[in-house]
């Protein structure tokens, strides 16, 4: 289910030049970075590139979603972190993605640890729009 124009909360704006062999800016200028292609694609590697900025992106949303469902249930996260790993290949249309997120929840048993993580992949914005359309596997 899509949000409506009146509830949005917040609005980030980002504009790109030269697509992935060029530069990133945020509209605030708290984001300016180099975007190349890495070397695996045939690029410099000297900067950053869209995949690792999904990455980052992905991994802070899916954190944040995992602690809105550790408070439902009182799991503690201290010391917990979410690493995204996101792939880029070719498929039948070009190109896709694939997302591999991965958690250490150290002070809860790895039940658990799955359980919150199957939960927050339901709540999680980036999840949500991601589902249905390339592969996420949780770890």
């Amino acid at each position: 289910m899509s949000i409506q124009q009146s509830e949005v909360l917040y609005t980030a704006v980002a504009t790109a030049e030269n697509g992935r062999d060029g530069r990133v800016a945020t509209d605030d200028g708290r984001l300016d970075v180099v975007v190349n292609p890495p070397k695996e694609m045939g690029g410099s590697g000297g900067g950053t590139n869209p995949e690792q900025l999904f990455a980052a992106g992905y991994s802070a949303c899916f954190q944040g979603a995992l602690a809105v469902v550790a408070r439902r249930t009182g799991a503690d996260l201290t010391g917990s972190t979410v690493t995204a790993k996101v792939g880029i290949g070719k498929n039948a249309d070009g190109f896709g993605l694939i997302v591999e997120i991965s958690a250490s929840v150290p002070n809860v048993d790895p039940a658990t640890a799955a359980s919150l993580l199957a939960e927050a992949h339901q709540v999680c914005p980036y999840s949500k729009a991601t589902r249905g359309n390339i592969s996420v596997t949780l770890v």
